[in-house]
């Protein structure tokens, strides 16, 4: 689903991503954890566009993200056909980002209705059923400031859903939140999980990379130093940055 081949990032002198190869399979969870500014959100963000790649090759299910190649050559996609691609991968941020004068449901429903032309009725059927589905049926009519934290990161990953997309990126989704209200965003991401959805996870819970996690990645200094079986990498690192990194959060 995802393909990674020597993926670089700079801004300015800085570079964030110093050649990063990595795949992720078609209905895998793959864990990311590291330091602050190892340069895991910012790769997550190169898989949508939101960041172009200065380097290498990234691809989600067969096609360069943000270009098209021809003859040999890299050509940069127009915004329209860029917003079709991303449309079709989901994103969930470390902050929720909806939209503060639209209701939970407004919020939900608004991406399919705008972006893929939906009959706005059909889209709110679905929002219904995905607000449903993440413990929220009674708040459909809430605006986000009604709703605890916990509650608006369940409802931007209902609205990232609605896109119906092929892959979803979670971007550090429990890190805002109190620690008992993490537990219910977790719990959601878990049954997707289960259901087979493609997922990449920027995480710093340890416990949900151990249990949910078909694969977990060690990022230090925009590399990757260590990935394998999260069970493995969490109980027995390999390299000496993996284990002081864990000794410390462990």
């Amino acid at each position: 689903m995802v393909r990674a081949e020597g993926v670089r990032k700079h801004f300015g002198r800085h570079e964030v991503l110093r050649g990063i190869d990595l795949e992720v399979r078609t209905g895998e969870v793959m864990c990311m954890i590291g330091p602050s500014g190892s340069g895991k959100s910012t790769f997550l963000r190169c898989i949508n566009h939101l960041e172009k790649v200065d380097g290498g090759r990234l691809s989600v299910d067969g096609h360069l993200v943000g270009y098209r190649e021809q003859g040999g050559k890299l050509y940069e996609l127009r915004d329209r056909e860029v917003c079709q691609r991303r449309a079709e991968v989901g994103m969930v941020f470390q902050h929720f980002n909806l939209f503060p004068h639209m209701t939970a449901l407004e919020n939900v429903t608004i991406g399919p209705v705008r972006v893929k032309r939906e009959p706005k009725a059909e889209a709110e059927a679905r929002a219904r059923q995905l607000l449903a589905r993440v413990g929220l049926a009674n708040r459909v009519g809430a605006y986000p400031r009604q709703l605890s934290g916990g509650q608006q990161q369940r409802v931007a990953i209902a609205r990232a859903l609605a896109m119906q997309p092929k892959l979803m990126l979670f971007d550090e989704p429990t890190s805002a939140l109190d620690p008992e209200l993490v537990g219910e965003v977790l719990d959601v991401m878990r049954s997707l999980a289960e259901e087979g959805l493609t997922m990449l996870v920027v995480t710093h819970e340890m416990g949900f990379a151990r249990e949910v996690g078909d694969s977990l990645v060690f990022m230090d200094q925009g590399v990757i130093v260590e990935s394998g079986p999260p069970r493995e990498v969490l109980s027995n690192p390999r390299q000496e940055r993996t284990q002081a990194f864990l000794s410390r959060i462990l």
